[in-house]
């Protein structure tokens, strides 16, 4: 018995089966690079759905949470630190914003922002109590909590999880008609992805997220912009908003925000949105922590640099040209460092286990699509010979 099937036949004897992970057992890694048990090594192109955007191992990351370790990890919100004003400060001035409340995950940043916007409604648009009402659009994924998945399209996150939540009315993604018919004076909020992610890093229309800026602020409606995934340098912005012309009411982000190395999330506002709370009213234990708001300082001051969305967007240009002319591919959607590719004649999961034996780590979405997202710090030699290995695989 080799080490990858002993160590994960542990796993399946041990652990809830809610994932399908590819048959590999990772052990360390360092930068877009990773080695499993048996010593072999591969390419990461899926960077922890974002989380990774710099890289396994980031030295500069890695020393921030090591100091931080050593001097003071958790208070709880009962008590101040000295870590949190300095983040906050700071996550807010590079999202253009006043006022950021931070947790732990993106689905808890996402349930964060309904209880805001439902209590904005109530308390500054003055929609009568309990008719709170949010739009989303149609192939969202935003989470997996019970609200979350309360409108979601996709039967494996509904089924057998009933009765749901109630106030969120679903559109097509993409379609401007569609939502503008859906706001009524009980809209609190229109809650998007700029880029859905899971559903395969599908792609706005032109125009379709300024209209729906446009639409937001003419019925007052708060637009709340999911940059979970595509945010924090990614599409070769720091929002992928920015693509488009569009400054959202809300900025919900989380993945890239701790660095691969802690799970931070935060949502990001103007103060008289954020400023409905009132103590006691939402919270978390570890949001805020003094070792995530560390890490998260660091990985805003990158940002402030620029550097890393500007190696996306290098990058993801020639990213896009090594995507274009592959076989057996019905289409490929990039942004940056990110692509979609529909194949033909195969499951996604068929060709990422083919990508698997040919030392590149990518995952399937919804049936035929895979998903592609390398670090940003990934040498563009790597990142043309991934791209090889791709096309040798849908070749053969």
């Amino acid at each position: 018995m080799s080490a990858t099937t002993d160590e994960i036949g542990r796993v399946e004897a041990s652990t809830a089966h809610n994932y399908h992970p590819l048959p590999v057992v990772l052990t360390e890694g360092r930068g877009a690079r990773v080695t499993d048990v048996e010593g072999r090594t591969y390419l990461d192109l899926l960077a922890g759905y974002s989380a990774l955007n710099f890289g396994h191992g980031d030295k500069e990351l890695l020393s921030v949470a090591h100091e931080q370790l050593d001097r003071l990890t958790l208070t709880s919100r009962a008590f101040h630190h000295d870590r949190l004003a300095t983040f906050s400060t700071e996550l807010a001035e590079l999202a253009g914003m006043d006022t950021v409340l931070p947790m732990n995950t993106g689905a808890e940043a996402v349930e964060t922002a309904i209880k805001v916007a439902r209590k904005w409604g109530y308390t500054v648009k003055g929609v009568p109590a309990g008719r709170a009402r949010i739009v989303v659009a149609g192939g969202n994924f935003h989470g997996r909590t019970t609200t979350i998945v309360s409108f979601s399209g996709d039967p494996d996150a509904t089924a057998d999880f009933g009765p749901f939540t109630p106030g969120f009315d679903t559109v097509p993604f993409g379609d401007a008609g569609a939502l503008r018919a859906a706001l009524t004076e009980d809209t609190v909020a229109v809650l998007i992805e700029p880029v859905q992610g899971e559903a395969g890093v599908v792609l706005p229309p032109d125009g379709y997220l300024a209209d729906v800026r446009e639409a937001c602020t003419a019925g007052n409606v708060l637009l709340i912009a999911d940059e979970i995934q595509s945010g924090l340098g990614r599409t070769g912005r720091t929002f992928a908003c920015e693509h488009y012309g569009v400054v959202p009411d809300v900025y919900l982000l989380g993945k890239a925000l701790g660095g691969g190395l802690v799970p931070l999330s935060a949502v990001v506002s103007r103060a008289d949105v954020l400023g409905v709370l009132r103590p006691g009213q939402h919270g978390s234990t570890f949001g805020g922590n003094p070792l995530a708001c560390a890490v998260g300082t660091a990985v805003v001051r990158k940002l402030a640099t620029g550097e890393p969305q500007r190696r996306a967007a290098e990058l993801g240009t020639i990213f896009a040209e090594l995507l274009t002319g592959l076989p057996n591919v019905r289409e490929v959607r990039t942004l940056g460092l990110w692509a979609g590719i529909d194949v033909v004649g195969r499951s996604g999961r068929d060709v990422c286990e083919g990508l698997l034996r040919r030392g590149v780590l990518a995952k399937d979405a919804h049936g035929s699509t895979i998903r592609l997202a390398p670090p940003l710090v990934i040498d563009e030699a790597d990142l043309r010979l991934a791209v090889a290995h791709l096309a040798d695989e849908l070749g053969s």
